[in-house]
C-alpha cells in the first residue's frame, strides 16, 4: 500500500504507525508505505503517526518526521511536526524554515484555538516504535528553541 504522505491521517495510527518514503520518482518525492516490522532501529527516511501532548495535557494525533534515533541534537533541530484536529492539518515551521513567521508557534497554536503557554512545550514519546538515543526517542517541542544556530551551523549539523 502507497500513499502520499499528505495523505496520512491519524485513522493510520492504529494501522501503521511508521511510513517510509519510497524515493521513487515515477510514483512521486512524497509518496509513502508503510513499515510492517516495528519495531525498528532507524528511522531514517520515516515518518511516525503518534499522539503528543500539548502542554495543557491534551493529547493531539501528530505526524513528526527527521528523527535520528541516534542523535538528539540533530533530532532538536530538524524534527517536524504536523498536527491534526478536525480533519485539518498543520505544519509547524521550525525557527530556521523560510516560513517561521507564518507557521511558528503562535499560528500552531491559533490552528488549535489555544494560547501559546497552553500548546508548548509538545511531549512526544516513541519508544515502543523504534530503538535509539532516549533523548532523540522522547522529548518536548519549544515555542522557543534551547539553542539557536546559525545558518551555517544548520547547514554543517545536516551534513554530518
Amino acid at each position: 500500500m502507497i500513499k502520499d504522505v499528505e495523505d496520512l491521517s491519524p485513522s493510520d495510527l492504529g494501522k501503521f504507525p511508521i511510513w517510509e518514503f519510497v524515493n521513487d520518482d515515477a510514483i512521486g518525492e512524497t509518496a509513502v508505505q508503510p513499515v510492517e516490522c516495528i519495531p525498528t532501529d532507524s528511522l531514517n527516511n520515516r515518518v511516525v503517526v503518534t499522539p503528543v501532548c500539548l502542554a495543557n495535557g491534551n493529547v493531539l494525533p501528530a505526524l513528526l518526521g527527521s528523527i535520528d534515533v541516534c542523535d538528539s541534537r540533530r533530532t532538536h533541530h530538524f524534527l517536524t511536526l504536523t498536527i491534526f484536529k478536525n480533519g485539518q492539518r498543520f505544519l509547524l515551521a521550525r525557527y530556521h524554515d523560510f516560513n517561521y513567521d507564518k507557521h511558528g508557534p503562535v499560528a500552531l497554536a491559533n490552528f488549535l484555538g489555544l494560547k501559546t503557554d497552553e500548546v508548548f512545550p509538545i511531549a512526544y514519546d516513541v519508544r515502543e516504535y523504534c530503538s535509539g538515543d532516549f533523548g532523540a526517542l522522547v522529548g518536548t517541542i519549544e515555542s522557543q528553541p534551547r539553542e539557536i544556530l546559525t545558518q551555517a551551523e544548520i547547514i554543517s549539523l545536516a551534513a554530518n
